[in-house]
């Protein structure tokens, strides 16, 4: 399958492009960011942009793909309600959108998060984002759409853009996945589930930690 990757300069981003490039599922990886993910591989090709609501330069080249990994976001804390919502619905939206009239037969993997609320009632204001984020996306004519809402993540060793405090607090995911496993995965377990969701499918819209786990494994396991 040939993959599209947002968000290739943050970790997760990261995390899921470098293990699509180890899959022998992924032909191709497209990593579309502002700035080069700092890698070179024979499957990567990459599409830099200074602003992701003009897309009109890169369209033509976003046409052929089997699916997007949408890992472009950022946290909530010290923005402005108006400037999280700009980049977490519309800028999100406004690319779906496009990739939806390129790739109609895609599916679309989109990273959300734990605490997301579906109903978009909830008193927090990014809760209620990413949830309307979710339903909206599943609004549009995809082959496939899925809402990912990893807890903590672990970093894939060796990679550059990981976020520098895991390092402090890696000691705690084998216990947490233990005692909670809904809220533990690994970034390579979310790349995997997402090329296995692609590949051949999954019942349920939302994919919990949980979920993530079993369809990594299935992957792995061929």
């Amino acid at each position: 399958m040939k993959v599209i990757v947002t968000g290739t300069t943050g970790m997760v981003g990261e995390g899921v492009m470098h293990t699509c490039l180890l899959s022998d599922d992924v032909s191709e990886v497209l990593s579309i960011s502002r700035k080069d993910p700092g890698i070179e591989h024979t499957k990567l090709k990459k599409l830099l942009v200074s602003d992701f609501f003009s897309l009109e330069a890169i369209m033509p080249g976003l046409e052929g793909y089997d699916a997007c990994f949408f890992c472009l976001g950022k946290s909530s804390v010290g923005m402005q309600k108006s400037e999280y919502e700009r980049i977490t619905y519309d800028l999100t939206m406004n690319f779906a959108n496009i990739l939806a009239e390129k790739n109609p037969g895609m599916t679309f993997c989109y990273v959300s998060g734990q605490g997301t609320d579906s109903s978009e009632k909830s008193i927090t204001h990014w809760a209620r984002v990413k949830g309307r984020t979710e339903n909206d996306l599943r609004k549009l004519p995809f082959k496939q759409v899925f809402a990912y809402r990893p807890g903590f993540m672990k970093p894939i060793p060796g990679l550059k853009h990981s976020l520098s405090f895991y390092k402090y607090i890696n000691w705690l995911f084998p216990i947490g996945k233990k005692l909670s496993p809904q809220w533990f995965n690994t970034l390579e377990e979310v790349g995997l589930s997402m090329i296995y969701v692609t590949k051949y499918g999954y019942p349920q819209f939302i994919l919990q930690g949980k979920d993530i786990t079993a369809t990594a494994k299935k992957c792995k396991n061929g």
